[in-house]
C-alpha cells in the first residue's frame, strides 16, 4: 500500500537496496488486500494498488499461519527469505527481535534497510 500512501516507487527503491530482490508475498497478505480493496476511499485505492503490484512483481507463498502478520512473520523465517518490507511498527518489532532485517519507509518517499 506504500506506493499510493507514502508516494513511492516501491520497487525501485527495493532495486536500489538489493541486488535484483525477488519478492514474496503470504497468501494471507494478498487476501486482507482484497478484502480492504472492496471498502471505499484511500485506502481501498491504496490495498488495490498493493494487490495489483504484489500479483505483478512478487511470488504468492502459502503458509500455515491465516492472519497476516503472523504469516509475514512464519514465511521471513525460510531460508531465502534475506529482508521483509514493512511500515507496521509491531511487526517490525517481532521481525527485528527475532534477527530478521527490515526494510522500512525513511524520510518521505525512500526505503531503508534496519539490521536487527
Amino acid at each position: 500500500m506504500m506506493p499510493v500512501e507514502c508516494d513511492i516507487r516501491l520497487f525501485d527503491e527495493l532495486g536500489r537496496l538489493l541486488d535484483g530482490p525477488a519478492c514474496v508475498v503470504p497468501q494471507a497478505v494478498l487476501a486482507e488486500l482484497d478484502s480492504l480493496a472492496a471498502g471505499s476511499g484511500e485506502e481501498a485505492v491504496a490495498a488495490d494498488v498493493g494487490s495489483d503490484l504484489a500479483d505483478e512483481h512478487c511470488q504468492t507463498r502459502e503458509a500455515t499461519e491465516s492472519y497476516a502478520d503472523d504469516a509475514v512473520f512464519e514465511l521471513a523465517q525460510a531460508d531465502d527469505v534475506t529482508h521483509v518490507v514493512t511500515n507496521d511498527g509491531p511487526l517490525r518489532t517481532r521481525l527485528l527481535d527475532a534477527g530478521i532485517p527490515v526494510i522500512s519507509l525513511r524520510g518521505r518517499n525512500k526505503l531503508a534497510i534496519t539490521q536487527p
